[in-house]
């Protein structure tokens, strides 16, 4: 048995070169231990979507976030109808006192409030709100289809 660490953030050469059968030793892990099933949502599908109304991915996704808000808030927390509205989605997760910005050495996607949405057949099925800031991520609040509780959404989030 040989043990090696491999430094991860930032990625090194060796991290890069074994990346791949890292990955499908975890996903077998997984799935052997924990039951998960072969199609649990992977890196693809998910998307970091600013959260801001000029944004297109945003807006074309707003709907259809805003009701699995909804659908998950009166499943889980047992909120009536009009305690989960498209007014108090809006209020709530995609009101941000955070600015958008974009340094010249931060990520790609640059700092601010973001929608990480978790898609699978061309659905929503969850979505982390999240600030991503110069030195940490925060996560705001998680909300996900109750039908697909059984792929531990929160707990792929929080690793994530």
């Amino acid at each position: 048995l040989k043990v090696r660490v491999v430094r991860s953030s930032p990625p090194s050469s060796q991290f890069k070169a074994t990346f791949q059968e890292s990955y499908q030793v975890y996903k077998r892990y997984q799935m052997v231990i924990h039951k998960d099933p072969p199609d649990k949502p992977t890196i693809n599908q998910v998307r970091l979507v600013p959260v801001s109304f000029e944004d297109p991915q945003f807006k074309s996704s707003f709907n259809q976030s805003a009701t699995l808000f909804a659908k998950y808030q009166m499943a889980i927390h047992k909120d009536t109808p009009s305690e989960c509205g498209e007014n108090e989605f809006t209020r709530f997760l995609c009101d941000s006192p955070l600015e958008a910005e974009n340094a010249p050495d931060g990520p790609d996607c640059g700092y601010g409030s973001f929608h990480q949405q978790y898609w699978l057949d061309g659905k929503i099925i969850a979505v982390g709100v999240i600030d991503i800031l110069p030195y940490c991520v925060s996560s705001v609040y998680l909300y996900y289809d109750p039908d697909y509780s059984f792929l531990s959404l929160g707990v792929y989030s929080a690793l994530r």
